[in-house]
Parts: C-alpha cells; sequence; structure tokens
C-alpha cells in the first residue's frame, strides 16, 4: 500500500481530520501499444503551496494489456477537511523498467482536490481524463475512510477496598491506564480524575479512541495503575494489573485484583491485594466521523455575510478595507475566496446565499440584511466567482454606514437551518466584518439560541480594530451564555486576518487562513449529530459504468481572475 506522508514542519502541530485510503480506475484508456494493449500505471502527486509545485506522493502497480485497469494498491491520504489539498493523478502506459515518467507514454491526467473527491455523490469522483488526444478515458477515483480511526472505547470503573495511603485520611485514588509498547515499556494513554478521601472510589465515566489506547489491536497489553494523589505533587502506588481489551470484551472478567508487587514480596502468603478494580462498564463502539454524513448525503449550505460599515473606509480610497485594486484581492474578497473555494466542494448545486449588513441602499434604507444581488427573492450566487462578483457589485451601489449588527444574520439563517433536523443538511455562516459588534448581547442571543440547530458561525476579522468581544464569541475557553442559558455547543470560530499576512494577501495567506476558520467544522457537524442521537445515512453509490462518458465534467470552474472589466459602473461614492 502506498502511503503519503506530509512533510515536517517544525514548531507546528496538524491534527488530520481523518485518514482515507483513495482507490483509481480507470476506462477506456487510449492504446498506445501496436501489438498488445496499454499497460497503465497511475501516478499520484500533492501541490505544495511553497514552492506551488506539484510534487510525485506515490505509484500504483503497472497492470499490462489493460484499457480498464482497477488498480490494486491505494494512497493513504491525511484528510484535513479546512486544508484545500490539491491532487493529480497522471496516467502512463509502462514501456521500460525506468523510473523516468518521461520514458513512459502519457496517456492523461485529472487534477481535483481531495475535498471534491470526498464531497462528490457517494464520495466516488469520475471525471474524463485530459490528455494529448480528444478522447483520452476517464478515471475513477473514490476516498474511503480508514476504519481504525473510528473505533471509540467506553469505561466505567470503580474501585472497592483500596490500601489506605494518607497518615491523616484514607487515600485520594485516581487510575493512570498505559498500552504497551514493542520494546516492553508503556506509554501513558489516560489518567482519571482523583477522588479525595475515600477507599472506594466510583470515577467518572470516559471514552478513549482505540487507536489510543492499543491501536486498536484488542490483544495489546494494558497496564493499570492505581495511585494516590498528594498535594505536593508525589505519588503512592496503592497497585496495578494488566490486561487487554479482547478479555474485557468478552466480558469474563469484570474485576481485577490491585497488586502493589514489593509488597506482596515483603509480605509473601499475607498479601492477597491491595484492592479490587471493577468495570461497571466496557464496550467499544464505532464513532460516526464527518467523512461518514459526507458520504451519507450530507450537503454544506455555504453563506456569506460582509459588513458594509463606514469605518471600513471610502472604497474609492486605496487605504479601504473595501477598495477593488485591480491587482490584487481586497481582504473581504480573499476571505471569501479562500473559505468559499473548500465549501463548495461539499455543495452539489454550488448556489450560495450571500448578505450584506451595515449599508444605505439605493432606496435610502439602511438594512443589516440585505442580498448582496439585491434580489431578496433569489439571494443565491452562483458559487465563489458568482458571490465575488455581487460583492463588487454591491460596494459600487450601497454607502457605507453602520451600526455592525450581527444577529439579523445569524437569525436568517438560523431560521433555515431550523427547517432541517434530520442530519441531511449542514449550515455555515461566514461573517467578515471589521469592527466592533453594537449588538453584542442579541448576538449571543442569538448564537446561544443556533446551537442547538445544524449550523457554525465562522468570524474573519478585517483590520486593525480591536476584537476583544469577538474571541469572547468563540467560546474555546468560557461557554457562552445568554438570560441563564448555556450555548449546547461552541459553534463559532473567530480568526482575525492579519494574523497572516505578514507577506500580504496571496495564495499562501489565504490557504492559512483557510485552514484556521474550518478546522473546527467536523467536530461541530460531529457534535451536533451526536446530540441529536443522527446516525449517517447509508453511503450513496455509483455504478462503475461510464459508457456516457460525456456527461461526465472534465475540469472543475476555473480559479479566480482579478480583472474587474465587464462590472457594473459605479455611482458617486456618498459620504
Amino acid at each position: 500500500m502506498a502511503t503519503i506522508n506530509n512533510q515536517f514542519q517544525s514548531g507546528t502541530a496538524a491534527i488530520p481530520c481523518s485518514r482515507v485510503e483513495i482507490s483509481v480506475s480507470c476506462r477506456k484508456l487510449r492504446d498506445c501499444d501496436v501489438i498488445s494493449k496499454s499497460d497503465p500505471m497511475c501516478v499520484l502527486f500533492m501541490l505544495d503551496l511553497k514552492p506551488h509545485q506539484y510534487r510525485e506522493i506515490a505509484r500504483t502497480e503497472c497492470i499490462n494489456d489493460n484499457l480498464n485497469p482497477d488498480f490494486v494498491k491505494k494512497f493513504e491520504i491525511d484528510y484535513y477537511f479546512e486544508e484545500n489539498q490539491k491532487l493529480k493523478f497522471e496516467i502512463y502506459d509502462v514501456d521500460s523498467d525506468k523510473r523516468k515518467l518521461s520514458d513512459h507514454d502519457f496517456l492523461g491526467k485529472l487534477e481535483c482536490s481531495l475535498g471534491e473527491i470526498v464531497g462528490s455523490h457517494g464520495s466516488c469522483l469520475k471525471r474524463k481524463l485530459v490528455g494529448p488526444a480528444t478522447d483520452n478515458g476517464a478515471i475513477i477515483v473514490r476516498a474511503e475512510e480508514i476504519l481504525a480511526c473510528k473505533e471509540v472505547i467506553n469505561m466505567h470503573i470503580k474501585g472497592s477496598d483500596l490500601d489506605k495511603k494518607d497518615f491523616f485520611g484514607k487515600s485520594d485514588p485516581y487510575l493512570t491506564i498505559s498500552r504497551a509498547n514493542e520494546d516492553s515499556s508503556y506509554t501513558v494513554v489516560h489518567k482519571t480524575e482523583f477522588i479525595k478521601n475515600t477507599l472506594n472510589p466510583t470515577w467518572k465515566p470516559f471514552q478513549i479512541k482505540g487507536s489510543t489506547l492499543c491501536n486498536s489491536d484488542h490483544n495489546r497489553t494494558i497496564k493499570f495503575i492505581c495511585n494516590d494523589w498528594n498535594s505536593d505533587g508525589s505519588v503512592d502506588l496503592i497497585g496495578e494489573f494488566d490486561t487487554n481489551v479482547l478479555e474485557l470484551i468478552q466480558g469474563h472478567k469484570k474485576s481485577f485484583e490491585v497488586i502493589y508487587k514489593q509488597k506482596k514480596a515483603k509480605k509473601k502468603k499475607n498479601y492477597k491485594n491491595s484492592g479490587i478494580i471493577t468495570f461497571l462498564n466496557f464496550g467499544i463502539e464505532q464513532q460516526h466521523s464527518f467523512i461518514d454524513y459526507i458520504r451519507g448525503g450530507m450537503q454544506m449550505n455555504f453563506t456569506v455575510a460582509i459588513d458594509f460599515t463606514a469605518s471600513n473606509g471610502n472604497p474609492h480610497d486605496p487605504t479601504s478595507l473595501h477598495y477593488l485594486s485591480p491587482y490584487h484581492l481586497n481582504q473581504y474578497a480573499a476571505a471569501i475566496t479562500s473559505v468559499g473555494e473548500i465549501i463548495q466542494d461539499y455543495d452539489s448545486d454550488k448556489l450560495f446565499p450571500a448578505l450584506g449588513f451595515g449599508a444605505r441602499l439605493p432606496n435610502n434604507a439602511v438594512s443589516h440584511e440585505f442580498a448582496l444581488n439585491f434580489n431578496p427573492n433569489n439571494p443565491y450566487c452562483n458559487g465563489v466567482q458568482g458571490v465575488l462578483q455581487a460583492y463588487y457589485n454591491a460596494i459600487r451601489h450601497v454607502q457605507l454606514y453602520g451600526p455592525t449588527n450581527f444577529a439579523p444574520v445569524i437569525n436568517h439563517v438560523s431560521q433555515f437551518a431550523a427547517t432541517v433536523l434530520d442530519g441531511s443538511q449542514y449550515f455555515v455562516l461566514l461573517i467578515i466584518t471589521d469592527g466592533i459588534i453594537t449588538d453584542y448581547s442579541k448576538t449571543v442571543d442569538a448564537i446561544v439560541r443556533a446551537s442547538t440547530l445544524p449550523m457554525s458561525i465562522i468570524i474573519v476579522g478585517v483590520g486593525d480594530a480591536n476584537f476583544e468581544e469577538m474571541e469572547k464569541l468563540d467560546g474555546d475557553d468560557v461557554r457562552l451564555s445568554s438570560q441563564g442559558k448555556y450555548a449546547e455547543r461552541d459553534i463559532v470560530q473567530f480568526v482575525p486576518f492579519r494574523n497572516f499576512l505578514s507577506n500580504g494577501v496571496n495564495v499562501e495567506s489565504q490557504a492559512r487562513l483557510a485552514k484556521e476558520v474550518l478546522r473546527e467544522i467536523p467536530h461541530q457537524v460531529r457534535s451536533f449529530m451526536s446530540k441529536r442521537g443522527i446516525a449517517p445515512r447509508p453511503p450513496l453509490h455509483r455504478s462503475d459504468s461510464l459508457s456516457n462518458v460525456a456527461n461526465v465534467p472534465s475540469a472543475p470552474p476555473p480559479a479566480y481572475s482579478s480583472d474587474m472589466t465587464g462590472l457594473p459602473s459605479t455611482p458617486p461614492y456618498q459620504q
């Protein structure tokens, strides 16, 4: 199996959303051999942001004399929802044992993102190959999550008659759980809380990934150590025992003697044990992943809300955050592009409602919730490019005004999310703003209500304003509450764009922004589904038949162009 290893980057920590296996098949490849058929091989490349070039990752085996190959060798990739992971699949007719690709006949290629594959119907992407001929055949690329990532183990443990370790009291016991390594050492994987002054503790139930506990090897030895906690940081050993997941699953043994080996050696026959540990519950479940819901047909609905308040500055002034330069994207357009290009891979119709707030419209009304395309009956824009075009047009036809109210656009999306609670759809609202929130208490109230819905809110702060209140909305440290009611879950992610602009707005800064603001979305999707007890629907399946290759799209939509020609003429900017 070909495995992709991410390049090492010192000082960073990147946790993949999941790990997927990529399978590749081709249909109706060109025949480049005179006597026999082509001998195809697939080569996978991944795009590096620096130096913005594709690098080869791995190759499949070569299949002799076959124009419809199903390659056995798979590609394993760490999947990051928050990254635009660009891939390129190239198909070659192998003519010799030489490693150099130029020594073989190029049959065709596919360029796409990993998100496009995962987000396709049934996580199966079918495209015509782009190549030297008119008809180069087609490629089928499938993504399947590696199941080892999904095993979760639930435990609930109690102790009985543990040894007394404290001079003036009993003991303050806690458990340390470690897994055995190949070199006979142990790695700590979990610690329970300590319970004060008791010899009969019952610890809180907890959950641990199977990959963490035993690397999904049910026969691997697991060591449980019971210690007495001391306020000075020292530890007094009460005792320990070994077991494994298989023994605990079968349930033949639910209670274990805690043994202090040194004490047993000294007392010999008089020593029985230092207490009993009993498993009140030990169960294994398959934790549903973000990919499970996507493969089951869940749609991601992306809505953009743009701040048109006067604090952004005169759009005709190059210092304005809304200034439309013919040479580069402003921060608003960059945020729309970087986040939207990833989200759109998971939306089948690519139609995005786009809203504006804080503007005076041509009819002289001040609005905190207006359609960016000025069509309230149909606020949908066709893809990211459609959102950008609506934004460029709106900035020329509205007067920047105020104040900065978030609640109306949050409530707008909440109304739609509240109508689809069955797990078939999930809503992501991107708010791009430059200033301090005017309706802070109403915004908090709207977020608390929205926390019960299939919805996430991304806030990107542009410019150099004080974003202290925005940080509070991102409930990583303190859970939001309103009128005595706490948010059911954390649904807000706030990121100031200035943190990524050391070298200005460019491809790298946009990719880093997207990675940061989207990294919590898979967890937030799973948390909603878990709280509602919603299991993913069965994966959608498609036929492998590509008899009608003409209906298969050959390429994704074109990338953004900074050419501003063809946009509506602008009225004079109004102060």
